[in-house]
Formats: C-alpha cells, structure tokens, sequence
C-alpha cells in the first residue's frame, strides 16, 4: 500500500491480497496477520497500490 489508511487503521507499506476486482482499477483487498486472520479488507484504487511480482516479469526488448 502507497498511503496511509488511518480509518482502516493501515499504514503506508503494509502488505495486502487482492481478492476481488470491483470496477476497472479499483480491487477488494485483504490484510491479514502472520496467523493468517484478517484484520481489514477494503477497497483501493491502483494508484494506491505497489504490486509486488514473486516471479521474474519477462519483457520484450
């Protein structure tokens, strides 16, 4: 996440899952604990989001 969410209670950096597309650019996502439990799921624009890739993202030249 790329700002601070304080009604949410999420800060910048926190990592989140997107579970669900709303509209084009705007996603459901969730943040859960190390445990696994949730802790909050809201709805956020692309803009506020930082994707992380656990893959190498191949380019063309």
């Amino acid at each position: 996440m790329l700002e601070d969410l304080p009604e949410a209670g999420l800060v910048r950096g926190q990592v989140g899952t997107v579970v669900e597309t709303w509209a084009p650019g705007v996603y459901e996502v969730e943040f859960c604990d190390d445990s696994g439990k949730s802790y909050a799921m809201v709805a956020l624009k692309a803009g506020q989001l930082l994707p992380l890739h656990h893959q190498p993202v191949h380019r063309a030249a």
